[in-house]
């Protein structure tokens, strides 16, 4: 039965339009049917200057414990290109047993998944033979945007409430290919710098009157590139420093500029700290323009700190379930972008899994129907 309701689940999320921040009715339906479940549903709009207001979701079923929480997000990114989808973004057209629409994969699907497990176990547990505790959603529209007025809100929300999570589960897409295959057990660190260096203005003609701050970019640049941040860890990968953007603002072709500017993200591991990292960063740079009159100015946001769960119990409960349905063993892993979780881990022990992720944020973000049947018996 919940492999149909999951199904069902998703293309009703889907066809709800939440691109962020709008809530789009995918909240109102999913609040609907866990308010018929017997959940206490609790609306959270949240808004704060200069970013966009928020409207998320925290529904609660019993209060005891344990108390295991699924997070995760109803918003979606914009669809891009509409007319080069294979099916209108927005419609959920099931295709020779695949699924495709904005948000399949990331991550109404996941959510429709959990949904339809909920109601099976509630069933199942009103016939006696489930156990107590508590099952919680906490559901946010702002997982997509700038992450301000969503999750971290909501987990302050949570404790100024005095509710404690034991073990929150992610329902981010996780896996490369096949369900099964990942666990996500942590997440890389994330620092965002925006490296200015400044020479002095002049005509290219008289270069001599004049400091091309370019050649001082070049070679920050260099050093920063030269000589890997780290040797990666136990548990993570090499830290991994990658420019975004370069540019020099408003300059006309005969002028050498005053002022080139660089931006880099770095995603980091438990290696470094963002306090430690920043310190790294600013020697090299220091370094590099040593005996030259240039001057650099840095600007750096801390998406997020890198982490690992230690929790054997909760990953050890989820790679068996893995196993019972699928025959594989999940690799536990920390690869891959941010996700929310790095604001839940402060709160409890919290781990990822959820469907493949090859097709999110793409024309035709896709899921197969047999996925998601796989994914709500994982559940």
């Amino acid at each position: 039965m919940q492999h149909e309701n999951a199904l069902t689940h998703a293309v009703e999320l889907i066809k709800r339009q939440s691109v962020t921040p709008e809530e789009g009715g995918a909240l109102d339906y999913l609040q609907d049917r866990l308010e018929a479940l017997g959940f206490k549903c609790h609306r959270l709009p949240f808004s704060e200057a200069g970013t966009p207001d928020v409207d998320n979701l925290y529904a609660r079923i019993g209060d005891g414990a344990p108390h295991i929480c699924f997070a995760g997000h109803t918003d979606v990114v914009p669809a891009g290109d509409v007319g080069a989808w294979r099916h209108p973004p927005f419609e959920a057209v099931i295709d020779d047993g695949v699924l495709y629409g904005r948000g399949a994969a990331d991550m109404k699907g996941g959510v429709a998944c959990f949904l339809a497990a909920v109601e099976d176990y509630l069933a199942v547990r009103k016939r006696g033979k489930g156990g107590g505790g508590s099952i919680s959603f906490l559901i946010t529209g702002d997982e997509e945007g700038p992450a301000i007025n969503g999750t971290v809100k909501m987990l302050d929300w949570l404790l100024e409430r005095g509710e404690t999570i034991d073990h929150c589960l992610v329902g981010e897409p996780t896996n490369p290919a096949h369900i099964g295959e990942m666990i996500k057990i942590g997440r890389r660190g994330s620092l965002n710098t925006e490296l200015t260096i400044i020479g002095k203005q002049g005509h290219v003609a008289y270069q001599h009157l004049a400091l091309n701050p370019i050649e001082g970019l070049a070679k920050v640049i260099g050093a920063l590139l030269d000589e890997p941040l780290d040797n990666g860890t136990d548990t993570f990968m090499p830290s991994n420093l990658e420019f975004t953007n370069l540019f020099v603002p408003d300059n006309a072709v005969n002028i050498i500029p005053g002022k080139a500017v660089a931006r880099f993200n770095i995603r980091f591991n438990d290696a470094h700290t963002p306090a430690s990292l920043r310190r790294l960063i600013r020697d090299r740079v220091a370094a590099a323009l040593r005996d030259t009159d240039f001057t650099a100015q840095m600007e750096f946001n801390v998406n997020g700190d890198s982490f690992v769960t230690h929790s054997p119990q909760l990953v050890q409960t989820l790679a068996g379930a893995i196993r019972k349905v699928t025959g594989r063993t999940p690799e536990l892993s920390t690869t891959g972008g941010t996700s929310d979780a790095r604001f839940i881990k402060n709160h409890c022990p919290v781990i990822e899994f959820g469907l493949v992720n090859a097709t999110i944020h793409q024309i035709n973000e896709q899921t197969p129907v047999r996925h998601l049947q796989q994914l709500s018996d994982i559940y």
